[in-house]
């Protein structure tokens, strides 16, 4: 059979079929991907600006997700929050910290799956726009050698939606990020994982995920095994939502 060569560089019949290969790595959004954290930000956000006199809702939560933590602080101070970007990013990262120390709110599936990386010898790497401190909580949960990489918000020049922190994650792996597959649940985070040239899952959590251009789409973690990481690493699109 002659093969033709997709763009990732993976070899796929000419029939235009894809053959599954193994991932290079597994490159991990944190918040709201492997970790229902999310509600813990918007409580922490509603609570710091109704401290200061003001309005935040469920939908004004819903807008910040994915963002990067100095670029939620500035919707918050412009939602008459009175404190510094760098004070107010300290606030919520604590608050959420807290509460992730004293139960590590897996999403349904996440920490078996993630075992079963480890078990099947696949890498992965944790690329979040939240802060180191919050990163280690979360790893220190999770099955043991389960990431082979962390990278933080508060480590990355140029955050989400830029590519920087998905290069940076396959750079520290040692791997070509094209080989790769990122997990992502917000807009943001699949802008940069697509942008950085990672085969991209998104997962519907608390926001839409629309449909891109080389973009496999889940409806939860519970939809994902080693089996479809290995289709989507060979450049297969998977799409389960509905159209």
């Amino acid at each position: 059979m002659t093969l033709s060569t997709s763009p990732a560089g993976t070899p796929a019949p000419s029939n235009g079929a894809v053959r599954p290969v193994r991932p290079a790595a597994v490159l991990w959004d944190m918040d709201g991907t492997l970790i229902n954290s999310e509600p813990y930000w918007m409580a922490a956000e509603t609570e710091l600006v109704e401290a200061h006199g003001g309005r935040w809702s469920h939908e004004d939560g819903l807008g910040l997700v994915g963002n990067a933590l100095d670029v939620s602080a500035g919707v918050l101070r412009s939602a008459g929050v009175n404190l510094g970007i760098d004070e107010i990013v300290d606030l919520l990262v604590e608050q959420v910290t807290s509460q992730v120390l004293g139960r590590v709110p897996w999403q349904t599936g996440a920490y078996a799956l993630l075992g079963d990386l480890v078990t099947a010898g696949i890498p992965s790497a944790l690329v979040t726009m939240s802060f180191r401190r919050l990163a280690d909580a979360v790893v220190s949960g999770a099955p043991a050698n389960a990431f082979a990489a962390v990278v933080c918000g508060d480590e990355v020049v140029h955050g989400k939606p830029d590519p920087e922190p998905y290069l940076r994650a396959a750079s520290a792996l040692g791997v070509d990020v094209t080989r790769c597959v990122a997990v992502e649940d917000s807009p943001a985070g699949v802008a940069s994982a697509l942008a950085s040239g990672a085969r991209t899952i998104g997962v519907r959590v608390m926001v839409p995920i629309e449909p891109r251009p080389g973009l496999s789409r889940i409806a939860s973690l519970a939809d994902l095994d080693l089996e479809l990481l290995h289709r989507v690493a060979g450049g297969e699109v998977v799409d389960l939502l509905d159209a």
